[in-house]
């Protein structure tokens, strides 16, 4: 959910620019701020000078959904996803992030995408989904262009085009989204709509990992593993096994656990 992370992280820098403090937002928030209302369920949410508290969370940002702040609306979406603070309910959820992405909203409108793409409170729709993934992109959001991107390569709801998930993946790193590096260097490693760049798919991973995003580091586990593109070096490999088992990826646990035990 790094996405989520990066929306919260947005919330709390506009806040400290706002040198706004709890009291000062519920007084706003109360006052009718909408904004204030969606930033205070932040700090409720990810528990910052006060106790975390789901259902209050749920409360304000319903509040500021209703009064016409959508991120509120793609908020509240996120906690019927999780049923965190409400009951799950995926058709709700996605007629929350509709009503965020009709609004203009592109994190609505790639969350909507997945509901369509996994087939979640809404009958599955590939083609829809790279309607929506497209809308977002084509918008500026990263992680619409990384969505698109994965549809491109599997061939769902579009004809399959390497070279197009290889564009997709392209914007979607250059726009700071380390799951669009991660994938943009596996086409490099494989050679899939761009010739074949083991040093290229290696700086691609090494970003994703320094970034902290499990799967690059445990790529770059195997290309040390394997020799591809370097010097075999099972150390390295178990170095970058290691990092990715320690971000919570089990498949590097379990690749660390058996060149330990070589």
């Amino acid at each position: 959910m790094k996405k989520i992370i990066l929306i919260i992280g947005l919330l709390f820098s506009v806040i400290a620019a706002k040198d706004l403090n709890l009291k000062e937002l519920e007084t706003n928030c109360n006052n009718g701020d909408m904004d204030d209302c969606y930033y205070l369920g932040a700090l409720y949410a990810y528990a910052v000078g006060v106790r975390q508290n789901y259902q209050k969370v749920a409360e304000l940002w319903k509040k500021a959904c209703d009064g016409g702040n959508l991120g509120g609306c793609n908020s509240l979406g996120i906690l019927y996803y999780r049923g965190e603070g409400v009951k799950q309910n995926y058709q709700k959820a996605a007629e929350l992030y509709q009503k965020a992405c009709d609004g203009g909203n592109l994190y609505g409108c790639h969350k909507l995408g997945w509901l369509y793409y996994d087939g979640e409170g809404v009958k599955q729709n590939y083609q829809k989904a790279a309607e929506l993934f497209t809308k977002a992109c084509d918008d500026g959001d990263p992680y619409g262009c990384n969505n698109l991107g994965i549809l491109y390569e599997d061939g769902k709801g579009v004809r399959q085009n390497y070279q197009k998930a290889f564009e997709l993946w392209k914007k979607s790193c250059d726009g700071g989204n380390l799951l669009g590096c991660n994938n943009l260097g596996t086409l490099y490693a494989e050679g899939k709509g761009v010739k074949q760049n083991y040093q290229k798919a290696f700086e691609l991973y090494q970003k994703a990992c320094d970034g902290g995003y499990p799967l690059g580091c445990y790529n770059l586990g195997f290309l040390y593993k394997e020799g591809k593109g370097l010097r075999q070096d099972y150390a390295m490999a178990k170095e970058y096994y290691g990092k990715a088992c320690d971000l919570g990826l089990q498949a590097g646990c379990d690749d660390y656990k058996r060149l330990n035990n070589r």
